[in-house]
């Protein structure tokens, strides 16, 4: 499992040096407020990874935070005692 990791890491770098290779022509970015200067290749690679982070942000939000709260309180529940049953109250 780890040779795998490994593998598409290296496949990943080696992608990212090739798309920065074979766009270098200079582009400016601007945001209204400020302005950037980057290569095509650079500023490719960076709303790439801007766009992994942030899907990984609203992923995080929307469905792992939610499921580990109902973990969460699966576990509490039984762990603790149960309830007495309306026949047991009597």
């Amino acid at each position: 499992m780890r040779l795998i990791r490994l593998l598409a890491a290296i496949a990943c770098l080696v992608a990212g040096i090739a798309v920065g290779a074979l766009n270098p022509q200079p582009i400016a970015l601007d945001l209204g407020l400020a302005t950037f200067r980057a290569s095509l290749g650079v500023a490719v690679l960076a709303a790439l990874l801007a766009g992994v982070v942030l899907g990984g942000l609203i992923l995080t939000v929307s469905a792992v935070l939610p499921l580990r709260q109902r973990l969460r309180r699966a576990t509490a529940n039984k762990s603790a005692p149960p309830a007495p049953s309306p026949e047991q109250r009597l």
